[in-house]
C-alpha cells in the first residue's frame, strides 16, 4: 500500500510540472510557426509566392495582405505572376510592390503582374543568410523566453508546496528536453532555408 501509495504521490506531481510545460507547448509551436513565416520572406534564387504574398496593398481604403486579394504564383524559376482578383486593384499592388523595395520591378500588362526575380550574387547570398541566422537567433531566444517562464511556475509550485525538490528537478529536466526538442527544428529549418539561399 505504502509503495502504491509513493507511486500516487510521484504521478501527481508529474502531472503537474507537466501540465504547466503542457500549457507552454502551444507558445513554443507559435514560435516555430513565426520563424517559419518570416523566414519564407527571405529571398532565395528561386521565385516563390512567399516572397511577396504577405505585402499589404491599399485595396478600397483597407491595408490588405496580396495573398487575400490576388492569386501569386511561380510558374518559371525566376518569375512570379500576380493575378488579382479584381482587375481594378492592378495598381494599388503595382504600387505596393514598388514600395516594398525587393529589387523586383513589376511589369503590369493590364490583366497581370509580372516579377522578374534576378540571381542572387555572392555578396546578396551572404547577407541573407545573415539575416536568416539572425531569425534563427529570435527564435531561439523566445523559446528560451517560454522555458523561463515555465520554470519560474514550477519553482513557485515547489516553493508552495505544490511538489517535492525531486520533483521540481525532474520538471527542470522534462522542461529542457522540450526545448531542445523546439531548437533542433529551428535548426533544422534553418540549415535548409541557408542550402536553399546558397544554391546557385
Amino acid at each position: 500500500m505504502i509503495r502504491l501509495s509513493g507511486e500516487n504521490s510521484f504521478l501527481k506531481f508529474l502531472s503537474m510540472y507537466q501540465s504547466i510545460i503542457d500549457d507552454r507547448k502551444e507558445l513554443f509551436e507559435e514560435a516555430i510557426v513565426y520563424f517559419s513565416e518570416e523566414m519564407a520572406k527571405i529571398r532565395t534564387g528561386r521565385a516563390t509566392p512567399a516572397l511577396i504574398d504577405h505585402i499589404l496593398v491599399d485595396y478600397y481604403g483597407t491595408r490588405s495582405p496580396l495573398k487575400q486579394i490576388a492569386s501569386v504564383s511561380a510558374p518559371e524559376a525566376r518569375l512570379l505572376l500576380v493575378q488579382p482578383w479584381d482587375k481594378g486593384s492592378l495598381v494599388s499592388i503595382e504600387a505596393a510592390l514598388r514600395e516594398a523595395n525587393l529589387g523586383l520591378n513589376p511589369s503590369n500588362d493590364g490583366q497581370v503582374i509580372r516579377l522578374s526575380v534576378p540571381a542572387l550574387t555572392e555578396e546578396r547570398r551572404r547577407d541573407l543568410v545573415k539575416s536568416l541566422n539572425r531569425l534563427a537567433e529570435e527564435a531561439r531566444i523566445a523559446i528560451r523566453t517560454i522555458r523561463e517562464d515555465a520554470w519560474k511556475d514550477i519553482q513557485d509550485l515547489e516553493k508552495s508546496g505544490g511538489m517535492g525538490e525531486d520533483d521540481k528537478f525532474h520538471g527542470k529536466d522534462a522542461l529542457q528536453n522540450i526545448v531542445e526538442m523546439y531548437n533542433v527544428r529551428i535548426e533544422e529549418l534553418r540549415k535548409k532555408k541557408e542550402g536553399d539561399i546558397m544554391t546557385v
